[in-house]
């Protein structure tokens, strides 16, 4: 290949992986699979590695990830976070051992460590006289983003650092240091357990909210939002795996430092191992590919190091890659098929979504017959069609979904798919909202799937939590006519269910008595189990503080919803028109009758004596010395709500560092705007006047 051609390959790969990692790293909404990405790079590498000089210094493979993303403070890291060099097979590891004897010398003792590369989000912790004082993304490797305020809502990273196993060396290949670091940076991983991923999609799907692609995403996502809430809402962990720069103590090798650090009090992986020999290394790289799918969490592949540290330093670092640790990446985890048919479903708020019917294939260890195809748009973007041989990937027991068609293998008869213009189920017209993904079959009252749909969540576990339904026996009690709403099952009696299949007088008195008992759930879940587009657990809480009853829930209208903590214009537009619907609002009725709960019980009712009562806050941007739950919390004790949007009817905004739009539109209104110190004054903590926050 001539250098023009060569430079033309070269600056396309590079256009695609900026966008890429743009999507990845900043966006968190992938568009290629991590084996496609590894696939460019590695063809942008061998280019530049033939045309050197080629290379340019904003070249994607000279630099460690994406650029920080907007919105958060930058943070320069005192030492890179680097990146690793790739190894795609038993012989990429002997090549890379063969180059640590070459620069160490044939003889030189080499031990190793191998452990799992969670596929998560790199972050940095600094430590000072044992005491958290700030978190960092990897960003670009040089420069990242201070998430300190969501990473100190995770219960697996310690605030304060204590000798907690000061003798736990038994593991270890060296005595570990038996005094805290007078300054220590901990790297690691925030990620999601899978089952946690999927639990956390199921209750964003049942809230109506956009759910995540994978639990690497899901980890991104939920650690880089601006309301640490939020972040503490998830179910992120943390595993450290290396030091940053440190004092105070001695560390000589990768295996001590991991004992050190669990010592202090941080997770390490357990499936970490030490070795000291190559060939137990590609043992190890045998074993987790054949285990792979028992990991609790995602990942790629292997990390090796080279365990001693002085041998690290001696090998030193290449560009932006160490010399003495790579990435054994596991085979991605996909297969090929042929695409029968495309079926689409009815949920309980009438999202219509799409799944491929392919021919059975083992994935991983399972046999796959099903897949996701996401929505309309995603088939449409990657012209996906009936007959087409498909790429199927599925990572750990994350739903299937297809990747894109082989269009190479298409056959000459396979026809553009066309998504349905009505409903499976009922036949009514789709429609889709503007700026949304999905369609949606708008007949919520009759529509038959949504109406199962409904029942199924409504006797779930976070909802009214009613043992005895499931998907069968709520499809079955529909058909039959016992259920045409929600409320109906508290009208179902014991002869009704006599002679039924499967139902013999114990289970039926069972059932009965579960339906009478959640009568009594209290009634944020009666909130939860309404079934209302963007309400889930976390949203019906905050609702019933604000409204301690349903006649208050349905007589709020738009801007009083709006002015509620963590209720913005979506959410609340959903719920008005919810309760503005008259089939909806027969329903509560008919639970009403039944006898459950409607109001929350007085001692569960926020106080409204203090001085900040019938007052409305917005807090926007970081306050000196409060975090935002600290403020919110003072507030609400004193009697004051805390919003989380500016209109005419907020009475402050209290405004700290960077604060942004909430500060310019409480000017444009005219609404007064404080600091910190003037919240304190209006919370009797001053004998001071309240101050006006300038500009």
């Amino acid at each position: 290949m001539n250098q023009t051609a060569a430079l033309q390959e070269i600056e396309s790969l590079r256009e695609q992986l900026r966008l890429h990692n743009y999507r990845y790293y900043v966006l968190d909404d992938p568009l290629v699979s991590d084996a496609e990405y590894d696939t460019f790079m590695r063809r942008l590498r061998e280019l530049e590695a033939l045309h050197p000089e080629l290379i340019t210094s904003d070249s994607p493979t000279q630099r460690v990830g994406a650029m920080a993303a907007g919105g958060f403070a930058k943070v320069v890291h005192p030492q890179p976070m680097l990146s690793l060099g790739n190894a795609f097979d038993e012989a990429d590891l002997l090549a890379w051992h063969a180059r640590l004897l070459k620069l160490l010398g044939d003889d030189a003792p080499l031990a190793f460590s191998v452990e799992p590369k969670v596929d998560g989000l790199a972050i940095a912790l600094t430590y000072e006289q044992g005491q958290f004082v700030r978190g960092a993304t990897r960003g670009d490797g040089e420069i990242g983003e201070d998430v300190t305020a969501n990473l100190r809502t995770l219960p697996s990273i310690p605030l304060r650092l204590d000798l907690l196993q000061a003798s736990s060396n038994d593991l270890a290949v060296s005595p570990l240091p038996q005094a805290v670091p007078a300054s220590i940076e901990v790297r690691g991983e925030v990620y999601m357990r899978i089952a946690d991923f999927e639990a956390l999609n199921e209750r964003l799907a049942a809230e109506g909210t956009k759910t995540f692609a994978n639990p690497r995403n899901g980890a991104a996502g939920s650690l880089r939002q601006k309301d640490s809430t939020i972040t503490a809402s998830r179910p992120l962990r943390f595993l450290a795996y290396a030091v940053g720069p440190f004092a105070g103590v001695q560390l000589t090798g990768q295996w001590q430092t991991l004992h050190y650090l669990r010592a202090l009090g941080f997770p390490v992986n357990p499936d970490s191992s030490y070795v000291t020999s190559i060939d137990e290394v590609l043992a190890c790289a045998r074993t987790w590919m054949a285990r792979r799918a028992e990991l609790p969490y995602e990942a790629d592949g292997l990390v090796v190091k080279v365990d001693n540290f002085a041998q690290q330093r001696e090998l030193g670092v290449v560009g932006r890659d160490p010399r003495w640790a790579i990435a054994f990446k596991f085979p991605a985890q996909e297969a090929t098929s042929t695409l029968r048919e495309i079926v689409v479903n009815v949920g309980r708020t009438g999202v219509i979504t799409p799944n491929a019917v392919i021919d059975p294939v083992l994935i991983g260890g399972v046999m796959v017959r099903n897949a996701s195809l996401h929505n309309a748009d995603f088939i449409a973007q990657r012209d996906i069609r009936v007959g087409d041989a498909v790429i199927v990937k599925r990572s750990g027991d994350v739903i299937p979904y297809i990747v894109g068609p082989l269009l190479e293998r298409r056959p000459t008869d396979a026809l553009p798919y066309s998504f349905p213009a009505t409903c499976p189920a009922c036949g009514t017209e789709l429609v889709r909202p503007e700026g949304e993904a999905a369609y949606r079959c708008p007949n919520f009252g009759i529509c038959p799937a949504q109406l199962v749909r409904r029942v199924e969540w409504f006797v779930s576990r976070p909802a009214m939590d009613i043992a005895g339904i499931g998907e069968r026996q709520a499809q079955l009690f529909v058909e039959l006519g016992l259920v045409k709403d929600v409320a109906d099952l508290y009208a179902i009696e014991a002869h009704q269910l006599q002679g039924l299949e499967g139902f013999g007088p114990k289970r039926i008195g069972n059932l009965l008595a579960a339906i009478e008992a959640s009568k009594q759930q209290p009634l944020e879940r009666v909130v939860t189990a309404l079934g209302i587009r963007f309400v889930g657990e976390t949203v019906a809480e905050l609702l019933t503080r604000a409204f301690p009853s349903l006649d208050e829930l349905l007589a709020a209208t738009q801007e009083q919803l709006e002015a509620t903590p963590g209720i913005g214009p979506s959410k609340a537009r959903s719920i008005v028109e919810f309760f503005g619907q008259v089939e909806n609002r027969r329903v509560i009725e008919k639970l009403r009758a039944a006898g459950v709960t409607t109001s929350r019980p007085l001692t569960s009712m926020p106080s409204d004596a203090g001085p900040l009562t019938g007052k409305t806050f917005v807090l926007t941007g970081s306050l000196p010395t409060l975090s935002r739950e600290q403020a919110t919390e003072l507030i609400e004790r004193q009697g004051g709500k805390v919003a989380s949007s500016v209109s005419k009817k907020t009475d402050y905004v209290v405004a700290g560092e960077a604060a942004g739009s909430k500060l310019a539109k409480a000017q444009q209104l005219g609404v007064p705007v404080l600091d910190e110190e003037g919240l304190r004054t209006l919370l009797g903590e001053s004998g001071k006047e309240p101050s006006l926050r300038s500009g």
